[in-house]
């Protein structure tokens, strides 16, 4: 396939695997490797789990390829694609608004996601540590008190210096990428780590099977139990397949925007919405069975990574080098999501202001890493910094909890609304048809469920952050 910019001279995909690989290392992240099993160990498992896939196939699914459809249509950036769709509609061009609050929402998760990957980076370190200390044989970090394990994550968060020194490392790796420009930087690490990622995770769920309790686990994810799927269960769920897939964001229509009109969008979506939701699906059969077989409980949410994981490490058996590629893994998975984030900003700086992809993405780098170290001296130095507190929905919030509560509650869901609202009612339907790749039913059920079904459940998303 021919660069997506063609006789514009813009930068594009060298090929389809290219895109694919890239889309779907920008959706898979922490939301599949993190969030996902908190999510359902907090959520009852299977009941959970069995929704969320219902969810992915008619919320997810039909929001990315409305987003997809943006981006390939206008081939620029978010903002000037959602114009371009609009004007040639006859309607307003104040609707690039849509994409706006998308590329805003990129650049403060940016911010804050680094933190995180920071944080990733620290178990890295920790377990090459014990790689050298103690060598391969037996479990991880042997005679180190199981307190002591679970206290590597508080006492990382209360260490100033570290947590804003790690911050600052990834987000210069994610920028790296960025600089070197789409087919120079983006896909080259797309198509080199992605398969990487793909191979530590089944390495790792096979390791799973064979070493740790892998029926208990089975059990737990796949066993429907109709009295757990509570409303509560059925918005949690919505949230994960929304979150996991990165809607909202304007990331697929930044990526769609270098795709070449050879691709079909309906195909290449429904590859990435299957790619992301079964690396969700299989980092739960990697990571429960470890789980059960320490003994360790699995509702430990967003502790489920940082603590509950390294302790499971130690008892069993090559505990050490199992959990180095586990987080070696998890870090590929944050670096291609940070990578995409980071993306959004920088094209839209790009075309905005017309300078180069250089000075553009470090403008952005220098801006993330001034909100991102705020975000992560929120847990130590400025911890008593509140700086929307007199808002009761962030009272008491630092800036981490801020910025993730705003992208979260607030820009995601409704950036997503607006794209299906312009994408379903403002759009000319001959030019959504023209670009979609779907005809026949699943071109009538697909319309149905951007107009009506995808909006209604969103709002319901933006309702309960809004009032929970």
């Amino acid at each position: 396939m021919a660069a997506a910019g063609g006789a514009t001279g813009r930068e594009g995909w060298s090929s389809k695997t290219a895109f694919v690989l890239a889309a779907i290392g920008s959706a898979v992240g922490l939301g599949n490797l993190w969030r996902f099993p908190a999510e359902a160990g907090e959520n009852g498992g299977g009941a959970f789990v069995l929704f969320y896939i219902f969810c992915v196939l008619l919320i997810g699914l039909p929001v990315l390829l409305s987003e997809t459809l943006i981006g390939r249509h206008g081939q620029s950036s978010p903002t000037l694609s959602a114009r371009k769709l609009a004007v040639e509609s006859g309607a307003s061009p104040y609707w690039e608004a849509v994409a706006g609050i998308g590329v805003l929402a990129a650049f403060l998760i940016v911010s804050f996601y680094c933190v995180v990957g920071g944080w990733v980076l620290y178990y890295v370190w920790q377990f090459i540590a014990d790689l050298m200390n103690s060598g391969v044989s037996g479990g991880a970090f042997k005679g180190v008190e199981i307190d002591t394990i679970r206290a590597f994550f508080p006492d990382l968060l209360g260490n100033a210096g570290l947590m804003v020194g790690l911050n600052l490392v990834f987000l210069a790796v994610t920028g790296f990428f960025v600089i070197r420009g789409v087919s120079g930087g983006i896909e080259v690490m797309a198509v080199w780590l992605m398969p990487v990622f793909f191979v530590l995770l089944v390495a790792i769920t096979i390791y799973g099977a064979f070493g740790g309790a892998f029926g208990e686990a089975m059990d737990f994810l796949f066993t429907f139990e109709p009295e757990k799927l509570t409303g509560e269960v059925m918005l949690a769920a919505v949230g994960q397949a929304f979150f996991s897939l990165s809607l909202g964001v304007a990331g697929m229509v930044t990526y769609g925007s270098y795709v070449g009109r050879d691709v079909n969008l309906a195909g290449t979506s429904t590859i990435i919405a299957a790619a992301d939701t079964s690396v969700a699906l299989i980092s739960g059969v990697c990571i429960f069975p470890i789980v059960f077989a320490a003994g360790l409980a699995v509702d430990g949410g967003p502790g489920l990574m940082f603590q509950t994981i390294p302790v499971a490490f130690q008892s069993i058996p090559g505990g050490t080098i199992v959990g180095l590629l586990f987080f070696l893994m998890v870090t590929v998975a944050a670096l291609t999501s940070s990578v995409a984030l980071l993306e959004v900003p920088t094209a839209w700086a790009m075309e905005k202001f017309k300078a180069s992809r250089r000075t553009c993405a470090l403008s952005v780098i220098i801006a993330a890493g001034i909100l991102g170290t705020l975000a992560a001296l929120s847990f130590n130095t400025l911890a008593d910094f509140h700086p929307l507190g007199f808002i009761p929905l962030f009272e008491g919030q630092g800036m981490f909890d801020v910025l993730d509560g705003v992208t979260a509650k607030l820009f995601m869901p409704i950036g997503a609304i607006l794209v299906c609202i312009l994408v379903g009612w403002i759009a000319d339907a001959r030019l959504v048809d023209s670009e979609n790749g779907l005809d026949g039913a699943l071109h009538i059920f697909w319309r149905f469920l951007v107009r009506w079904a995808c909006p209604i459940v969103l709002a319901a998303i933006l309702f309960v952050g809004l009032t929970s």
